[in-house]
């Protein structure tokens, strides 16, 4: 098959994630979860900081990385707004997706 045809079968694969995300996105509530202090207050810093430096022509490991850094950003945003500070933890409600991008950055 030609490159065009499997870039077709991509959008339709793509069109199919998003119609499985539409029905799994209204079975999911916010996942309650305890993060170390350290590790918030380095999320909520992340979400604190300006970024003034335009942004030229990336590679796709530099995107990958800002990419990251925004999802810690608005980790720290949700933490800012609605973090609970129990002793030495935080505990917040983040959304699936945010986990999901944490998790993935673990991996």
């Amino acid at each position: 098959m030609n490159e065009q045809g499997q870039y077709a079968r991509y959008q339709e694969d793509s069109k199919v994630l998003a119609a499985i995300g539409t029905c799994l996105d209204a079975q999911l509530a916010p996942i309650t979860v305890r993060l170390p202090k350290t590790l918030a207050r380095a999320a909520a810093a992340a979400w604190d900081r300006d970024e003034l430096d335009e942004i030229g022509e990336e590679t796709h490991e530099q995107y990958a990385l800002r990419d990251r850094a925004g999802e810690l950003a608005l980790i720290g945003l949700v933490i800012s707004e609605r973090g609970r500070w129990e002793s030495d933890e935080v505990v917040v409600d983040l959304d699936v997706a945010a986990v999901g991008a944490a998790v993935r950055a673990a991996r």
